[in-house]
């Protein structure tokens, strides 16, 4: 069984997800379903069959919000000290092309979120930084262009 690395903020999203749906969101779609089985013949009625797969959706995410829950190997970075990007960094790199900073928080790939900044380590962007230090330069080639990063600061929060 492979691990999934996680940071305690994501391991505790994931509970929190897991909670809400088992309190909150399976009761609620027991009682649509409950409530559309009273209506009448159930081969014509749209509600319930929008209840059962509510339902089936419902479940499976329980099922694979364990299964994550399970398999976490959850990493605390304010833990880590070393002066190389691992998981758990926040990494400020200097777009050299373009002359723009931006800050990469590289995570697990169940926490992955680039509008937020947080990038997987096993993306193009996240395999170039890992066991990089501040002054090494990555070239990430892209679909649109080749990108070269200077690592401007590297730090574990």
């Amino acid at each position: 069984m492979q691990k999934i690395p996680l940071t305690p903020d994501g391991y505790k999203r994931i509970e929190e997800e897991l909670e809400r749906l088992l309190s909150v969101d399976r009761p609620k779609n027991i009682k649509a379903i409950s409530e559309a089985r009273a209506h009448g013949d159930l081969s014509e009625n749209a509600e319930y069959h929008a209840a059962k797969e509510q339902q089936s959706f419902i479940e499976g995410r329980i099922k694979e919000l364990k299964s994550k829950i399970a398999r976490a190997q959850v990493i605390d970075p304010s833990k880590i000290r070393q002066s190389r990007v691992a998981f758990g960094a926040t990494v400020k790199v200097l777009d050299s092309a373009v002359d723009e900073e931006y800050v990469f928080f590289l995570v697990g790939p169940e926490e992955a979120d680039a509008k937020t900044g947080k990038i997987s380590i096993s993306s193009p962007v996240g395999r170039a930084l890992i066991g990089r230090e501040e002054g090494d330069t990555v070239i990430i080639h892209a679909p649109a262009r080749k990108i070269e990063y200077e690592i401007v600061e590297i730090t574990f929060e």
